[in-house]
């Protein structure tokens, strides 16, 4: 019996092993109960890039929801159901009403821990911390739901079957969109932080790009992304996109600079002018 039991164990642990792991998600903080406001909200500003965070994890954040009618429980499996018709996939939910809770376990969701206080920073790092840009945080659903969208009218004309270039030759402040449908975007101005730039070719920016870009937006692993100055919030191509949370490699921060698919990955080139 007890060699039997030894082999047992001996096996067990050869087939599979528990450890510790971490993993980055992108956070959907809801303010409002109303699902109606956030599909017409979704439908708005993803609808035409549903590919941009195509089965990605995200945790469901309601420690801000602001609640009608007292505390009126969500319907989480609703809620559930409206982000997956947005290739978004939620496994985690935090600042729940007790009754929230149980809907969302019994969809197999999981309870998150609140966020934790930052640690205390010594004089001399506050110090370093006040000398550099503020951080932007990678919850990009956030910003998504969060921004006013302002849409500038995209031309559809076409000669003999090939889409025109759409070219803006002003600045875009936070919370502007321009999206070149079936074409590509040339800005020749600024794009402030967060701005989004979208296309379903390619993306020419002749001027710092600081806020999203987002390429081949209808599947296209040809497009490519050009910065006079690469310092973008979000990159995407083709669905593969890439947040602040991953640094821009130091060969292009802030450099001219060329992004494009090679494979599964968003290759980043400095460009020689």
């Amino acid at each position: 019996m007890g060699r039997a039991a030894a082999r047992t164990g001996s096996r067990a642990a050869d087939v599979f092993e528990l450890k510790s792991a971490s993993l980055s998600l992108l956070a959907l903080v809801l303010k409002s109960s109303s699902l109606a406001e956030l599909a017409a909200e979704l439908a708005a500003k993803l609808g035409d890039t549903p590919d941009v965070f195509s089965q990605e994890a995200l945790l469901l954040d309601l420690g801000l929801l602001k609640r009608e009618g007292g505390d009126a429980v969500l319907d989480v499996a609703a809620l559930v159901g409206l982000l997956r018709q947005y290739r978004l996939q939620p496994v985690a939910l935090r600042g729940a009403l007790p009754e929230e809770l149980d809907q969302a376990l019994a969809l197999g969701l999981a309870e998150a821990p609140a966020d934790e206080a930052p640690p205390r920073k010594e004089p001399r790092a506050e110090a370093e911390a006040a000398a550099l840009p503020p951080a932007v945080v990678q919850e990009v659903i956030r910003e998504v739901v969060r921004e006013v969208i302002v849409e500038v009218p995209t031309p559809l004309a076409l000669d003999a079957g090939v889409a025109k270039t759409l070219v803006i030759d002003k600045p875009l402040r936070s919370g502007q969109q321009v999206y070149a449908k079936g074409g590509d975007l040339v800005v020749l101005a600024l794009v402030n932080p967060g701005a989004e730039v979208i296309a379903d070719g390619s993306i020419h920016v002749y001027a710092p790009l600081r806020g999203k870009a987002i390429a081949g937006a209808k599947g296209d692993t040809g497009a490519r992304i050009f910065a006079l100055s690469l310092e973008a919030e979000l990159i995407a191509i083709a669905g593969t996109y890439r947040t602040t949370e991953n640094p821009l490699p130091e060969a292009v921060l802030g450099r001219a600079a060329q992004i494009r698919l090679e494979g599964e990955k968003l290759l980043m080139e400095p460009l020689k002018l």
